[in-house]
């Protein structure tokens, strides 16, 4: 059986990513329209009720407009903006985040593909708070960086052409200092926490990659969880996994730096406990693609999901 799949968007960073993993699949018929199709609205919702999935790589107000075009009971959405990620009546569709995600998954209609900032954190946060190793009462931090392909074309122009008018001559930028990212209340719904998380986000010049790191003062915790007890619970939580990898304690104990480039142009998701047990600190870090397991691949992952195909089928694991 064939699913025909149309791409809401697919002239963006994401949804060329998504198409691109999704060539020559023949269990996969892709609707496509063209640049003036794009524009005429009749040829557009026609896509949208066509399909069996549609995955939206729109703006949040584009994303919110195309679910009110589909007409049908039929048609399945996988939507990679922020606008249904705290909604709802939709599926949160971080497959491994919950021991019944993909079952959940595999009967849901309308799904929110995750921010890459947020699947970074809750890939940590999430397993440990559902084990009762951390309190979802604790005063959660998080540092990340991104490649600036996160940032869409205008970010990507800043930093790639010379005639931008907002050239971003620089090597590293601090932003969202008003603590007011769009992935936070994202960030507290799926983990459990009580609090919003402190987030701290920043652009690297580099295109593609991204590190999220939870620093945690675990000598300050009622329990005062070990370093291994946190690995050991993370590594539960992920075995069997073929795209999320907790590197084990020589790992860790021999990982002097890590780069924002640690996992390449691929769909995986590494993790990776360092600390002092000395001092009783702890610095929880993700290695993901912001492009791949923090985009494109996380929607081709519930692409395959909604349509009861391999789960990892056109991923670059």
């Amino acid at each position: 059986m064939t699913t025909h799949v149309f791409i809401d968007g697919g002239a963006g960073t994401t949804g060329i990513e998504i198409r691109e993993r999704l060539a020559g699949r023949g269990e996969l018929s892709l609707i496509t329209l063209s640049d003036a199709d794009r524009k005429d609205a009749a040829a557009r919702k026609a896509a949208l009720n066509d399909a069996d999935v549609v995955i939206l790589c729109l703006p949040d107000d584009a994303a919110r407009e195309a679910v009110s075009l589909i007409a049908n009971d039929r048609t399945k959405v996988i939507d990679a903006s922020t606008a249904h990620r705290v909604a709802q009546g939709w599926t949160y569709g971080f497959a491994e985040l919950e021991p019944d995600m993909r079952q959940r998954l595999s009967s849901a209609r309308f799904v929110s593909n995750p921010g890459c900032y947020p699947t970074g954190f809750l890939a940590l946060v999430r397993p440990l708070i559902r084990a009762g190793l951390i309190p979802a009462d604790w005063p959660f931090t998080v540092n990340a960086v991104s490649g600036y392909s996160g940032g869409g074309k205008a970010m990507i122009a800043a930093f790639e052409d010379d005639s931008a008018p907002e050239r971003a001559d620089t090597a590293y930028r601090a932003y969202a200092l008003g603590l007011a990212h769009k992935h936070v209340p994202e960030m507290q719904l799926h983990s459990g926490a009580k609090y919003l998380p402190l987030f701290t986000p920043a652009v690297a010049r580099v295109y593609r990659g991204m590190l999220v790191e939870v620093p945690l003062q675990l000598c300050a915790m009622p329990n005062a969880p070990s370093l291994d007890a946190l690995r050991d619970a993370l590594a539960a939580a992920y075995d069997g996994s073929q795209q999320v990898h907790v590197a084990d304690k020589p790992a860790c104990d021999t990982q002097g730096v890590i780069d924002i480039e640690h996992v390449g142009a691929t769909d995986r998701l590494d993790i990776f406990v360092f600390g002092n047990a000395q001092t009783g600190q702890a610095r929880l870090v993700t290695a993901l693609d912001n492009l791949g397991k923090g985009a494109a691949g996380a929607a081709v992952q519930n692409l395959n999901i909604l349509a009861g195909l391999e789960e990892t089928a056109g991923l670059r694991l």
